[in-house]
């Protein structure tokens, strides 16, 4: 089935902006046409931001806990959905299937968690300095959301922006990644579906300078009140730049480089199994993939061997199989990687297949499950004899390569894992509870994982980075609620007369602040 994906602006499929047709490959099998996208111009995000500007009033009046039983319901639908919806992912962007309904359920678990906050969108009774008055504090909605999300999670990741924003009464301009079109258009279908009103949440389907264009025009009308944004720190950087123009600050969730340090009293097998999974797992291409692996020296060689081990006999291929990881997801992604492999210095050591870039019939790799010349895929690499003054150290390379350095004190392995100016999440391996404790009191990330892998979110704890991972925003659970609301104050006086802070006093009781017991 090839699926269409065009813009919906107030309910209404748009056709007025397109600006040319893009198709998206399974990159599995090239020959494989998964959508054609009508890709819209700047003026369709700026339609779409005005109309979700005036449908917003009437979805704020609508009681949170209300709004909370769309959420529901939008849960239950996914759940229906859940196996269709998990294909579609591994289709379009080549994520192993076990993987893809691992991220729909995180939907499910999304709108689970959220369906309770309807009714805890709390605010407090503060006792006042005067008598007479009562203080209040309030959450309110920020308003109209434009949402910018990436490919590679094309389907959990909106989820975290898309609830908490519809749940808080804002109405939503969501726009997805184009490589990832026809999974972002169904999730938009299931939330339609789901009873979310078309105006509240309105599609734009666009390439990146489009959605720029919209998005400055945008908000120079003063028609979007917040923006989040998932993807590059480059990119990021730029809608930082263009929202503080606008004295609006957004939220997002940017690229890592991520740290796995080893202490030498590490279960070692454990520390392997939690490197292969968030090095290699969907290819690498997570904000929260391993970066490098810092090992205490006394154990540095019996590490790489067994981790080189489990690398090469991994099973890389066909998504739809039982594989560590499939296709990148799209030739562009396979091209930029094979740049960041020309990073390797003299002084590395390479580790982990039979050859080292794209796989292909003519540079193979053992234990394939598939047809290598149909899709892209790229052969994992291990990357050993990383050092603080490597570009491998500070670059994120965004795809299946993890590199290995040495330290010898908690200390120096601190200092590695900060230094490279991420600090989005970061995993500790030891037995000892005071380096685990003092790892985390003493690392940047936003995250920290102690015997488990850098990857792994869960729908209840926050998730965001600092740095160049993100502005100090942060995702999931309670905490996002304060990107989505803004606190409002109120004072009620029932005095009868005017009364004023700090000049109006209570009289206190005169004290002899000289009084002195005797000894």
């Amino acid at each position: 089935m090839q699926h269409k994906c065009v813009s919906v602006v107030d309910g209404v499929p748009d056709q007025k902006s397109e600006v040319g047709v893009l198709r998206s490959h399974n990159p599995a099998d090239l020959d494989d046409v998964v959508a054609e996208v009508s890709l819209a111009g700047p003026s369709v995000l700026v339609d779409a931001a005005r109309a979700a500007r005036r449908a917003q009033p009437e979805w704020a009046a609508i009681p949170a806990p209300v709004r909370g039983q769309v959420i529901a319901r939008l849960g239950r639908l996914v759940e229906a959905n859940k196996e269709a919806l998990a294909r579609l992912v591994t289709r379009e962007i080549g994520k192993p299937y076990a993987e893809a309904l691992g991220e729909v359920q995180e939907i499910i678990d999304t709108c689970d968690f959220f369906l309770g906050e309807g009714r805890r969108l709390y605010g407090q009774t503060v006792p006042s300095e005067m008598p007479d008055k009562q203080l209040f504090t309030f959450r309110v909605p920020v308003g109209v959301t434009a949402i910018i999300t990436a490919a590679n999670f094309p389907a959990a990741v909106p989820s975290w922006y898309l609830v908490p924003a519809l749940l808080c009464g804002n109405t939503v301009v969501w726009k997805p990644a184009e490589l990832s079109a026809a999974v972002g258009q169904a999730l938009a279908e299931l939330s339609w579906h789901a009873g979310v009103p078309a105006g509240v949440l309105n599609l734009v389907q666009a390439d990146g300078k489009a959605t720029f264009a919209g998005l400055e025009q945008a908000l120079e009308q003063g028609l979007v009140d917040k923006v989040g944004f998932t993807g590059s720190t480059e990119v990021g950087r730029a809608i930082s730049e263009l929202c503080g123009r606008h004295l609006q600050s957004p939220c997002l969730e940017l690229g890592g480089k991520n740290p796995l340090v080893v202490m030498a009293d590490a279960n070692l097998d454990l520390a392997v199994e939690g490197a292969l999974f968030s090095g290699f797992g969907s290819a690498g291409q997570r904000c929260t993939s391993l970066g490098t692996v810092f090992v205490q020296r006394e154990v540095h060689d019996e590490f790489l061997s067994r981790f080189t081990a489990a690398v090469e006999n991994a099973i890389v291929g066909e998504p739809s199989q039982g594989v560590l990881y499939g296709p990148m997801i799209d030739v562009r992604y396979a091209e930029r990687f094979e740049q960041y492999l020309e990073l390797i210095q003299p002084h590395h050591t390479t580790h982990g297949s039979t050859g080292v870039g794209r796989i292909t019939d003519a540079n193979p790799r053992k234990g394939f499950l598939g047809e290598a010349d149909r899709g892209v895929y790229v052969h994992p690499t291990i990357v050993d004899g990383i050092t603080a003054q490597d570009a491998l150290y500070r670059t994120e390379t965004f795809g299946p390569l993890v590199g290995v350095g040495i330290f010898d004190t908690l200390d120096e392995a601190v200092e590695l894992a900060n230094g490279h100016g991420y600090g989005l999440s970061a995993a500790i391996y030891t037995t000892d509870a005071s380096n685990a404790f003092r790892f985390r009191e003493r690392c940047r990330a936003g995250m920290v994982s102690v015997n488990n892998s850098t990857s792994g979110a869960e729908a209840h704890l926050p998730f965001g980075g600092n740095g160049l991972s993100g502005n100090g925003s942060r995702q999931s659970g309670v905490w996002v609620l304060d990107q989505f609301t803004r606190w409002q104050s109120m004072n009620w006086d029932y005095a009868g007369k005017l009364q004023k802070a700090q000049m109006d006093m209570v009289e206190l009781p005169k004290a002899d602040l000289a009084f002195r017991l005797e000894d």
